[in-house]
């Protein structure tokens, strides 16, 4: 039986989550819209995230929202301030009453004959189940399973004394002072982890497989100092935003086609920074910049760290798990009382909710995402995925800003479903994502193709993606539109890309 009817449900009350309610909120205020949100809280992963140190990685002033100026004096924010600002965009916009916490989106079905989505959701501290219907779902779910994170098989993990630790579950009551303390990983959260341990550890040890581009941001940008006080905080927010996007964009097109300069640029600022002493090849990493992402360093922290023998970094593969910590395949034994696993995320797309349209499985894996925003022959459903090389919110704004104006397209015409059609024939079959982070290669398969050229794939630039979403009609020949009561949806005639 159903019980609750809603025009728009938005799956997950993070970043993305709010963000389209906000959005939604505005552009279809007519419209009845509902928020599920598994955790209790508002933040998502900056409410689930709780390691020493936890901070953006991107700057505030990009990872904020276009439609709420962030005002703090910290661009490279602290997490804390990451959900105090999500939570006060909630409170401003009037959001917190359309949410229901711990409330887990499990499966979704949808009817062609009722031209709806039926929901089934469960309780995550009751267990009890509800139905609930929707004309359209937006998925803001991240990319990543919450529940688990992704730890590699190391042998002899039981043969250890002391406790391991993966950061997406990190232990309210760790107590790692005067502790020896090895961190596994090369990416954002041991780049993060390190320095933030050191004073209180007795010795942090930095292993990794093999090292990532590290580059120190300013946590508060000196330039933008003036900026904040000469102007009102709209003004303010929009100047600042537009340099950063600027900033940030030239950057990345320099490390693309320039990639020997922009290695040797970010090799000699490294060298700069932690001094004579230190083996470069701590820091060099076998691929060009931004074949993964380029990792921050507030303020130099890290290179601080390493510099005054606070941090030790190892380059090395392990062997094995001992009794008193680990052997490296150089013979190496690192001795260690805590392990940190920062060794990544499993990816998950759409928070690994069951689809099914009229009772049959639907394998989003052999589709091809619509401008990164809709599914190919899956109708009535959005999805957020935001830049790789860039602030997530950037994309996240410009998904939410077109799905506002395909629903108000809808209701003109009067539209009740809209599905992506590959009526061009394209061969789709290539990657979603083209970096080359471990989790994005070892997810590939379980993530929706991108195919040669628009609609099926954006380019992870801005400004020209700013241009497509913003001002390309929306009936494009590739959308289809069904009028109200109409069963027109042939599920029998969907397509699958080539793989």
């Amino acid at each position: 039986m159903l019980v609750e009817n809603y025009d728009i449900v938005i799956i997950g009350a993070g970043l993305s989550g709010i963000g389209a309610a906000v959005h939604l909120g505005r552009d279809c205020p007519n419209k009845s819209l509902a928020l599920f949100e598994s955790r209790d809280n508002i933040g998502g992963t900056w409410d689930l995230f709780r390691y020493p140190g936890i901070r953006s990685d991107s700057d505030m002033l990009t990872l904020g929202y276009n439609f709420k100026p962030w005002m703090s004096e910290q661009t490279i924010a602290d997490g804390s301030l990451i959900r105090r600002y999500i939570q006060d965009a909630a409170d401003e916009y009037r959001i917190n009453d359309k949410i229901q916490f711990g409330q887990r989106v499990t499966s979704a079905e949808w009817c062609s004959d009722k031209q709806c989505w039926i929901l089934e959701i469960t309780n995550q501290h009751s267990g009890e189940c509800k139905t609930v219907s929707a004309n359209f779902v937006m998925a803001c779910t991240g990319y990543y399973n919450y529940q688990e994170g992704y730890e590699p098989e190391f042998t002899g993990k039981s043969d250890f004394n002391g406790q391991i630790v993966h950061p997406q579950h990190w232990p309210e009551d760790l107590d790692y002072s005067g502790k020896r303390v090895v961190i596994i990983g090369s990416g954002a959260t041991a780049v993060t982890l390190a320095p933030a341990m050191a004073p209180t550890a007795s010795k942090v040890t930095v292993l990794q497989r093999s090292p990532s581009y590290v580059m120190t941001r300013p946590k508060v940008d000196p330039q933008l100092k003036a900026w904040r006080e000469r102007f009102s905080p709209k003004l303010y927010y929009r100047l600042a935003r537009l340099k950063n996007i600027a900033s940030q964009f030239m950057a990345y097109q320099f490390c693309r086609f320039f990639p020997e300069r922009a290695r040797n640029s970010i090799q000699g600022h490294v060298s700069e920074s932690i001094g004579p002493d230190t083996d470069m090849k701590h820091f060099t990493p076998r691929y060009n910049p931004w074949d993964e992402r380029v990792c921050a360093v507030t303020d130099g922290d890290l290179f601080n760290v390493v510099r005054d023998g606070q941090v030790v970094m190892e380059t090395d593969h392990i062997d094995r798990f001992t009794q008193e910590g680990i052997l490296l395949k150089s013979g190496k034994q690192l001795e260690a009382d805590i392990i940190i696993t920062a060794t990544g995320l499993n990816v998950q797309m759409l928070g690994g909710i069951s689809l099914t349209v009229d009772g049959k499985p639907f394998d989003y894996t052999k589709k091809m995402a619509y401008r990164d925003i809709l599914i190919q022959d899956l109708p009535n459903m959005g999805f957020v995925f935001g830049y790789t090389n860039a602030s997530w919110t950037l994309k996240a704004d410009l998904v939410m800003a077109y799905i506002g104006r395909i629903l108000n397209h809808m209701n003109k015409k009067s539209s009740k479903v809209v599905v992506p059609r590959n009526t061009g024939g394209d061969p789709g079959g290539e990657p979603f994502s083209d970096m080359q982070s471990g989790y994005i290669m070892r997810a590939r398969d379980k993530m929706p193709k991108r195919g040669k050229k628009v609609p099926w794939r954006l380019y992870q630039n801005y400004p020209l993606d700013s241009l497509i979403l913003k001002y390309t009609p929306v009936s494009d020949g590739k959308l289809e539109f069904i009028p109200e009561n109409t069963s027109a949806f042939d599920v029998e005639g969907m397509e699958e890309v080539s793989v």
